[in-house]
């Protein structure tokens, strides 16, 4: 049978022996809205949770919208179109309007790519700021959470009166699922927090994991860290797997962001009985397949679909390679995943990325890893057989796994990587539990 993966900007083919073949895990059809943009403008008109837009701006002076950066396919051009739209029919001046950039420790979004993310018309008319992470001077400590992380903001945001947050709401493989507060933390917030959400404390939690909220720490620390920074309103989105909006979340910044999950968990989630000997899955296609730091999440995801001691093969095209210097370095040089876990229970141990790497030994710990990636088998990194091994083709991968597990080896495919969450029927994964 062949099966078609999602691989950069295409579509890699694999074929499985239907005697092999477990599963095909994918998304539920989800029809895309008629309108979007005049699904947009009825969702901030009709928000959830709180008064419209035009009610809740009146008076203001300076007015933050966040974004995110370029490593999420979030149509932000159309929602910042409607927004903007919006606020310029209620008398808004364009510069009482700052566009932030939510980019986390990611690269600045500047040129081109700016154009590419949010349009040159509203790169050239509005002023866009990108966040950086590094730069404490742009950000201002505005107390601890309950936890005692340091919330530490960007300013910009800080500053501005009344503050929106757009993104998409998708499945996500520590927060439960994407979107609403994600876009302050950690979207603009500095480096140091990272030390504490995006630390072993929280990371090794069974519930900071894809389609959970109750119980996750991650949620729960990342919204009351923008609760405490003061967002406003949300503008969220859902998409299908050809990238076109399914629903609009607008309003509250958790009752929105609440109902846009119970959709998202309604499409997203596939029932399995049983976990397969090897799991084919992908990064999830452009963008997040850019780099093996994204593609992560794919690998992670794969997780209760494979037995343990089994085999997850990903194919991720990784045209931007490995991601930031730092996770190169950690790739490279962490050859002994025990020994990299008792380094980071460590409280003067924090390396940037560290996180993606145990994440990544999550999934280790669990099954034996292959990638199938022609932009790194192009390149010259040495990452440590110990972590994950590069195959020439997904075909090969396949090969290895039925040498090891036998001609009648079990085998699940999950074409869309990251974006669906298999799921035991005996966990009784139910939307309404959100």
């Amino acid at each position: 049978m062949i099966i078609e993966l999602d691989y950069g900007d295409e579509k890699l083919k694999v074929e499985i022996s239907k005697k092999n073949l477990l599963y095909i895990i994918t998304s539920k059809p989800v029809k895309p809205v008629s309108d979007p943009k005049d699904a947009l403008l009825k969702s901030i008109k009709n928000p959830i949770g709180c008064l419209p837009l035009s009610e809740r701006i009146r008076g203001k002076k300076n007015i933050c919208i966040v974004i995110s950066d370029i490593t999420r396919a979030v149509p932000s051009k159309l929602i910042l179109e409607v927004i903007l739209g919006e606020l310029s029919d209620c008398g808004v001046k364009e510069d009482l309007i700052t566009i932030l950039i939510a980019t986390g420790l990611h690269r600045p979004n500047v040129g081109k790519e700016l154009e590419g993310l949010v349009g040159k018309e509203i790169a050239d008319r509005y002023h866009i700021v990108n966040h950086n992470a590094r730069d404490r001077n742009s950000c201002e400590h505005i107390g601890n959470t309950k936890r005692g992380t340091p919330v530490i903001i960007n300013r910009v945001f800080l500053d501005a009166d009344f503050k929106i947050l757009t993104g998409l709401i998708e499945p996500h493989f520590m927060a439960g699922f994407s979107g609403g507060r994600k876009a302050v933390c950690p979207g603009i917030s500095y480096m140091d927090m990272f030390r504490h959400f995006h630390g072993p404390d929280i990371l090794e939690s069974e519930n900071a994991s894809v389609g959970v909220l109750d119980g996750n720490p991650f949620h729960e620390e990342s919204t009351e860290i923008a609760k405490l920074a003061d967002a406003d309103f949300i503008v969220n989105v859902t998409i299908n797997k050809d990238k076109e909006v399914t629903g609009v979340f607008s309003g509250d910044l958790e009752e929105a962001f609440y109902a846009g999950a119970k959709f998202c968990m309604d499409s997203s989630c596939y029932p399995i009985k049983e976990e397969a000997d090897i799991v084919i899955t992908t990064g999830g296609g452009l963008p997040l397949d850019a780099t093996l730091y994204q593609t992560v999440k794919g690998i992670v995801g794969a997780l209760p679909a494979v037995k343990q001691g089994g085999m997850i093969a990903v194919a991720a095209e990784c045209s931007e390679e490995i991601g930031s210097k730092e996770f190169v370095e950690i790739i490279e040089q962490e050859k002994d995943i025990d020994g990299f876990m008792k380094k980071i229970t460590d409280r003067d141990y924090f390396k940037i990325d560290q996180w993606e790497f145990e994440e990544l030994i999550k999934a280790r710990r669990k099954a034996e890893i292959y990638l199938y990636s022609g932009c790194l088998l192009a390149g010259s990194y040495k990452i440590p057989p110990s972590t994950l091994k590069l195959v020439r083709t997904v075909d090969e991968a396949i090969e290895i796994g039925l040498r090891k597990f036998g001609d009648n080896a079990t085998i699940s495919v999950i074409p869309e990587g990251p974006y669906t969450i298999p799921v035991k029927l005996e966990k009784k994964f139910n939307p309404s539990s959100i």
